[in-house]
């Protein structure tokens, strides 16, 4: 059973990928300019910090740069409890910045500076076997294939995982900017679903790497391919439709005032890996009562981040998670 195999481990949740400061809008100065707020950012770390604040042990690999940036960055993993065993100080390459641009209802796009990031730079014999061999469940997204040599550290890191018979959860986080192309993102990104037993994807990516938009259709094209035990297809503020094997469902969304969305996708999957890991159970053996609560906690883990500005500064907290669950009941 997972949740022992978990007890015996150093840690819950290991998470592969980019670490980096995002620059949130947070008003205009007297002189009628945009003032820009510095957030820590990268998804894998957003779920960590998830994680971490529900209580369950993370750690983190990855590289940032030895600059001011790089160090605010281990910082604040480290106060969010975080391990950073695995996070490496580059003298290569600055850390990653990041400017996101709110829409109206809050909805993001971005700018990023990476030419190269630090976070690019991780290569395949950095990575620590030793993370890998002490948790139970391993985490990466698409952000660190966009180039080498982070690409190959990143699917190596999830061959080794599979290797050691972990559960491997993967969240293929498109970002056109950091691709030369959208064809190579397409097929890059594809590299990483024979690994994945828990799958978090976005309507807009389930679109793009299937051609179907329909979450019914294109998640069954991704199960009939890839035997993913569980997928879970996110629909913004319509929630989440999710499935195991045959079975599917959906679960709405939380009515919110959103403010900044940033980090709301790395919130709920977080939400869902911590209701995984608590279950005990392999991905594939969770029942429809099990997969049904763990995706409605993590819809409202979600719909809580986009109230405050940032990622991991936003993360709820258990309490305000279950007070929120339980006006759907």
């Amino acid at each position: 059973m997972l949740i022992e195999q978990a007890s015996k481990h150093k840690w819950h949740l290991a998470a592969l990928g980019e670490l980096l400061i995002d620059f949130t809008p947070m008003g205009i100065s007297e002189q009628g300019g945009v003032l820009f707020e510095r957030n820590p950012g990268g998804a894998p770390a957003n779920v960590l910090a998830v994680i971490s604040k529900l209580g369950l042990s993370g750690v983190f690999i990855g590289k940032v740069g030895q600059d001011a940036f790089g160090e605010f960055l281990r910082d604040t993993l480290k106060q969010q409890g975080i391990d950073t065993r695995g996070l490496i100080m580059s003298k290569e390459a600055n850390t990653t910045l990041a400017f996101v641009h709110l829409g109206e209802s809050g909805e993001r796009s971005f700018s990023f500076y990476r030419n190269p990031g630090a976070d690019m730079l991780l290569n395949e014999n950095e990575l620590d076997d030793e993370i890998l061999k002490n948790s139970a469940v391993f985490h990466f997204g698409s952000v660190s294939m966009t180039k080498e040599p982070a690409r190959r550290a990143t699917l190596k890191a999830a061959e080794r995982a599979k290797a050691l018979g972990k559960t491997i959860s993967y969240d293929p986080n498109l970002r056109p900017p950091l691709w030369d192309s959208l064809e190579e993102a397409r097929k890059i990104m594809s590299q990483g679903l024979p690994y994945a037993d828990i799958l978090k994807i976005s309507e807009e990516e389930l679109e793009f790497l299937t051609d179907h938009k329909d979450p019914e259709t294109g998640s069954r094209l991704l199960y009939d391919k890839y035997n993913t035990p569980v997928i879970l297809v996110t629909l913004g503020a319509d929630g989440c439709f999710y499935r195991s094997g045959e079975n599917s469902g959906h679960s709405p969304g939380f009515k919110m005032n959103p403010v900044d969305t940033t980090g709301a996708g790395d919130a709920f999957l977080g939400g869902f890996l911590y209701k995984f890991i608590k279950s005990g159970k392999p991905a594939s053996e969770l029942d429809e009562k099990e997969l049904s609560k763990a995706v409605q906690f993590a819809n409202a883990m979600g719909a809580l981040t986009t109230t405050k500005r940032g990622a991991i500064p936003a993360v709820p907290t258990m309490d305000e998670a279950k007070k929120l669950v339980e006006t759907q009941r």
